[in-house]
């Protein structure tokens, strides 16, 4: 059972062909519609990204979830190990089934890197979209992904096929995409802060300073020592400070803004005695400084429904987009500095991945871009 709220547009063709089909998930409102909503899969559901990944969904008009899966945890009901899930979801976790899957109209991957490429070629053939929450796709050079995953890419070729899921640079792409690379998470609230500033060409792009802080679920819901609250509670820590495998995403990703500027950015990640949350306090030299840069902002941002520009000199919370799919950023210079600042505030597991990806599923399927995603964030 999933109780959903509100209604977007409509099923798939092969869905309204086909008419209604039987699914695990069932959606009370889906008999008033008329057509079949779209059935959707989740590959590796026991993390922190799938449960996000069904929180979410359960909200959304025009998805059912027909399975998702778990080796460990096959034959548990998800309500046992997520109790937040009660009343919201009636499936068990099953082991990865290539047909099953092939059932699907489309299938997430929230599964650690270096899963989904072993996958993804075999379900597209089938006509299956996917969107792929782990790094598999997002790097358009191969040697550098196995530098940064110390492994073989196993489907090169999809590289280049993928579309990279920022909605706000890439909108286009995405509606007619079969595979989806959706972003990371420091990547996210870092490229969306930058920009405005790379595409109007007013900084020195070979000088960008990325400072981010992220809660503790950006590591995921595995056991690790360094995770333990005993471990990161009451302390504060850099981490990958000699480089991060978001950096080449971060600079590939500014370099398609303003393909005539050479980006180099110096990224340092910092572990935060928090859940959720990621800030990204960013810096660039200024060349241009006649530009109006809160309008630049508040000009470029104006149309994108999860990207909020404060007034000038605020200073965005983590907590304010906790549970929501936006990116909330402010502005700052100093006096007598030509740096500018800029304070970008993300959830994590939402904008940073479940609803980005969910974001990126109304793009391929012709819903309201902002299905799903429109419940406010949680305070306190």
């Amino acid at each position: 059972m999933v109780h959903t709220r509100g209604s977007s547009r409509r099923g798939t063709d092969r869905d309204r062909a086909g008419g209604m089909v039987q699914w695990g998930f069932t959606n009370a409102n889906a008999p008033e519609r008329g057509y079949a909503l779209i059935r959707a899969g989740i590959v590796g559901g026991t993390g922190y990204t799938g449960v996000e990944l069904l929180r979410l969904l359960a909200m959304h008009g025009d998805v059912e979830v027909a399975l998702i899966t778990s080796r460990a945890e096959a034959g548990m009901r998800v309500d046992e190990l997520f109790p937040s899930l009660r009343g919201h979801c009636d499936l068990a976790f099953e082991a990865p089934d290539d047909a099953r899957l092939a059932a699907c109209d489309l299938v997430f991957f929230a599964t650690p890197n270096a899963v989904a490429m072993h996958s993804a070629r075999d379900l597209l053939a089938k006509g299956v979209r996917v969107i792929d929450l782990s790094a598999d796709f997002r790097l358009q050079d191969q040697a550098v992904w196995e530098a940064w995953y110390g492994t073989e890419h196993v489907a090169p070729d999809l590289i280049h096929e993928a579309v990279y899921g920022l909605p706000e640079i890439n909108r286009s792409g995405i509606r007619g995409a079969q595979l989806v690379a959706n972003p990371g998470c420091y990547a996210t609230a870092i490229q969306l802060g930058f920009l405005p500033l790379i595409e109007a060409g007013v900084v020195d792009p070979s000088h960008l300073v990325a400072d981010g802080k992220s809660g503790a679920s950006g590591g995921g819901r595995q056991a690790k020592t360094p995770m333990l609250l005993g471990e990161a509670g009451e302390s504060f820590k850099t981490y990958a400070a000699s480089g991060h495998r978001h950096g080449p995403e971060i600079e590939q990703g500014l370099r398609l803004m303003n393909p005539d500027l050479p980006v180099q950015v110096t990224f340092v990640p910092h572990l935060i005695p928090m859940v959720r949350g990621i800030e990204a306090t960013l810096y660039a030299q200024l060349t241009d400084t006649t530009t109006d840069l809160q309008a630049l902002y508040e000009s470029r941002f104006r149309d994108e429904p999860f990207v909020d520009v404060m007034p000038w000199g605020a200073h965005p919370e983590t907590r304010s987009v906790r549970g929501e799919n936006t990116c909330r950023m402010a502005l700052h210079q100093q006096p007598g500095q030509s740096t500018i600042i800029v304070s970008s505030v993300i959830d994590n597991l939402v904008k940073g991945a479940a609803g980005q990806a969910i974001q990126n599923m109304n793009l391929m399927f012709g819903f309201e871009e902002g299905a799903g995603l429109q419940a406010p964030a949680l305070l306190p």
